[in-house]
């Protein structure tokens, strides 16, 4: 017995010292991160403070974090070393659907203090197995580089809900790596690893009250968004408009073979996909030729991302089976865009607002994305006393259509030289009224 227990030990050994390498190369990556933003929030300018974790990537000091963590609001980086150094950071790029952003530390700061980092190396999520061992670090509750352990609870988690990141979509293109391992608050951005140190997914949520659930993004995803964001700063995607639906517990009414086609559930308003003919209840069969199997939940993902991935202008065929019938329906693709658009605060009017965008107007069945949409007023300012309130859109200010956030800046700026009266024209629950803006 105990010669056989020796002998495990010596097995062991060289495991246990593989781990502590990797694991010593993966702490010195990880940092932590203080970010200082800004809101537009009733009618006001707010700054607020915040704290997550990341990890360092790459050579020259590219970070992995999350986009809820750092983001274009922003206005002041700082990151913890493993020397607990602190250096500044700027943002590179930032991508709310897969909440994934990343982060350039200021190599000419460090080279000035004579600083030190590493870097971690990326594992390969799509090997994962459910009870696979792994490890979350982060910076939880402001603790830096701790680390949890626990295992793969499910390895292609999917969530119907896609709004995640200060109201911005998140997770249609991707499943998510669930885990007992604890994330709690700050240890968004950190990463899940393997025992042996290599990142295989960015830890981005857990269910507050409950115990041992906790999700993060698939490194598989991560790799390709991070290329888009070092390149360009930004993802472009295409969109066609197709609400999809799982076919599960629908395949008895459409006379259809296992695992074959995906459920239109519905199609937006003036979409591509609308102007081409498509409509609620079609079975969409192929893209491009190539056969989508969308019977269950977790495999709407990989169809989303395969239309997000075409490029935008692409004019794709859509094999679609309506009734007894198959036809190809060609679709002209667009740019996906956000419910969310730009936000801006009109301080002397105590007015935020937030552009309208072609989704936003598609979802609320507007004629258009002319206009701004309020998100909060100041009370006692001239937006509030005039009677404009939270949800109304400004469509026109003086008579002239507000097509920009730039149009209304300018007419602000011009009433911040020369006060007076400004005539606003808002909807209200499809009403169009006017209001009047006294200095």
């Amino acid at each position: 017995m105990l010669r056989f227990i020796a002998a495990s030990l010596a097995l062991a050994a060289p495991a246990r010292a593989a781990m502590s390498r990797g694991f010593n190369e993966l702490f010195d990556a990880v940092v932590r991160i203080d970010v200082r933003e800004r809101a537009f929030e009733d009618g006001a300018r707010r700054l607020s403070a915040s704290i997550g974790s990341g990890v360092i990537f790459s050579k020259d000091g590219l970070i992995l974090t999350n986009a809820h963590v750092a983001s274009p609001r922003a206005i002041e980086l700082s990151v913890t070393l493993a020397s607990l150094e602190r250096v500044s950071a700027r943002l590179v790029g930032w991508d709310h659907w897969t909440d994934l952003a990343v982060l350039q530390l200021d190599l000419a700061e460090v080279k000035r203090r004579g600083l030190k980092f590493t870097h971690a190396d990326f594992g390969d999520s799509d090997k994962l197995y459910v009870g696979q061992t792994v490890y979350a670090v982060g910076t939880p509750f402001g603790l830096t580089r701790t680390a949890t352990r626990g295992i793969i609870s499910n390895n292609r988690r999917y969530f119907e809900d896609s709004r995640g990141v200060n109201g911005y979509e998140t997770g249609a293109f991707n499943t998510w790596l669930q885990t007992d391992a604890a994330i709690n608050p700050g240890n968004s951005g950190g990463p899940l690893v393997t025992e042996d140190g290599k990142v295989i997914g960015i830890s981005s949520r857990g269910y507050l009250g409950a115990n041992n659930l906790g999700f993060a993004i698939p490194v598989s995803t991560a790799r390709r968004v991070v290329e888009g964001l070092v390149r360009d700063g930004t993802i472009t995607r295409s969109y066609i408009g197709i609400v999809p639906k799982a076919l599960q517990d629908f395949e008895n009414f459409y006379a259809l073979a296992l695992n074959t086609g995906m459920l239109v559930d519905n199609v937006d308003r003036g979409s591509p996909a609308a102007r081409a003919g498509l409509r609620g209840g079609d079975i969409l069969l192929a893209i491009d030729g190539v056969k989508v199997d969308g019977r269950f939940p977790e495999q709407l993902p990989p169809i989303q991302n395969m239309i997000a991935s075409l490029p935008v202008g692409a004019t794709v065929k859509l094999t679609v089976k309506r009734g007894a019938s198959t036809a190809v329906y060609p679709v002209v693709t667009e740019k996906l865009e956000s419910r969310v658009g730009e936000e801006w605060v009109l301080e002397k009017w105590g007015l935020s607002v937030r552009k309208v965008t072609r989704t936003y107007a598609r979802d609320n069945q507007l004629d258009d994305a002319t206009g701004v949409l309020v998100i909060g007023v100041q009370p006692g300012f001239p937006a509030d006393v005039a009677g404009l309130s939270r949800g109304d859109i400004i469509t026109k200010i003086n008579r002239q259509p507000v097509a920009s956030l730039a149009t209304i800046q300018a007419i602000h700026a011009a009433y911040l030289a020369k006060p007076q009266p400004v005539l606003v024209e808002a909807q209200r629950n499809r009403e169009v009224s006017l209001y009047v803006l006294k200095p």
